[in-house]
């Protein structure tokens, strides 16, 4: 088999689903490196026959390949300790599955949301499951080593976030979110507001879990990462200082004062909330976050690292993140390659 394997390239899959879009981000690849890759974004977050056809396209390069997505699962998260007996202490994790990573720290997602992955993705069939945390500590290894800060994945619908020290994680929430829902919210309060101060005299009215299942292979049979390569990230102080600049210069700050309907004032209340959460809770070990490294999926303005630096006095780092070329990165250091 390792002979026969030997003579064809690796093809590698990769699917982020996002707030109303999938992307799908494919590279193929001899033991030498990459002999070509490809990407196209479909406007939906469910297998339709466009993505089908793609994905099926893309198969045929090679009898060895491996289809991996990026958990977009609402009900998962990261606690640190990897024994048993102290898991319930952090979380319930009677009805998820979990892996530790490293021999540091546990990563968890729903049974229930698993399946549903699997079962939406059944045509193709997954191979490998990725957590966010497992790619925010790749992405940020080397700082995670070194630095005591907190290190944030920001995707459009979703946050994951966790304080390292020395690897070591103390810290971790993953926050979901729905913008339109959020937006339609403030709207309503504030159209309500609006009626009782003119005395309109309109009253506004406020407008099956499913039997545990299997162990699923796909997350947990998903080895510890350790054989992959240095990935590129900050070198120094004047490297994030020159990638920020290149990167958000052409983006104005704003001059008026954060409201509601900004997204990114939305992100920075979240995550400073989670500080807070971090702050005051006596379970986790008590720690400063004096810096944040932020890993940008979405494609921020300056106002979010402003927010954090002119309100919570943070030194503040953002990098651009690929997130289908990471997963890739993980799936080709699980098969060897």
């Amino acid at each position: 088999m390792k002979l026969l394997e030997s003579l064809y390239n690796k093809v590698f899959i990769n699917i982020v689903v996002h707030h109303e879009s999938s992307n799908v981000y494919a590279e193929v690849c001899s033991k030498k490196g990459v002999i070509n890759s490809y990407e196209e974004l479909f406007d939906t977050k469910h297998l339709n026959e466009k993505m089908l056809s793609f994905i099926n396209s893309l198969c045929k390069e090679s009898p060895f390949y491996y289809i991996s997505i990026l958990d977009n699962s609402s009900y998962q998260g990261a606690v640190p300790t990897c024994s048993k007996n102290k898991l319930a202490f952090y979380n319930d994790m009677s009805d998820c599955e979990y892996k530790c990573y490293q021999s540091n720290w546990t990563y968890y997602t729903s049974k229930n949301d698993l399946y549903e992955i699997e079962r939406s993705y059944e045509k193709i069939g997954i191979d490998l499951i990725y957590s966010p945390f497992t790619v925010l500590a790749k992405f940020f290894e080397d700082k995670i080593d070194t630095y005591m800060a907190m290190y944030v994945l920001i995707q459009d619908e979703h946050i994951s976030l966790g304080v390292f020290k020395e690897s070591q994680l103390l810290y971790a929430e993953h926050i979901y979110f729905d913008n339109d829902l959020e937006n339609e919210e403030l709207i309503e309060t504030d159209t309500t507001i609006d009626l009782d101060l003119e005395d309109e005299g309109i009253d506004l009215e406020d407008v099956s879990v499913i039997d545990d299942i299997d162990s699923l292979d796909d997350f947990g049979d998903i080895e510890d990462l350790d054989a992959i390569d240095d990935i590129d990230e900050f070198s120094s102080g004047e490297d994030v200082e020159e990638e920020l600049n290149q990167g958000l210069m052409e983006e104005k700050v704003s001059e008026t004062a954060p409201d509601d309907f900004n997204e990114e004032y939305q992100i920075f209340t979240k995550i400073q909330k989670s500080i807070n959460t971090f702050y005051k809770s006596s379970k986790y070990e008590s720690a400063f976050v004096e810096s944040m490294y932020i890993a940008d999926s979405v494609g921020l303005s300056s106002d979010l690292k402003k927010y954090f630096e002119e309100e919570m006095f943070l030194t503040v780092y953002i990098r651009q993140i690929r997130l289908g070329a990471e997963i890739a990165d993980l799936a080709k250091a699980e098969v060897g390659l």
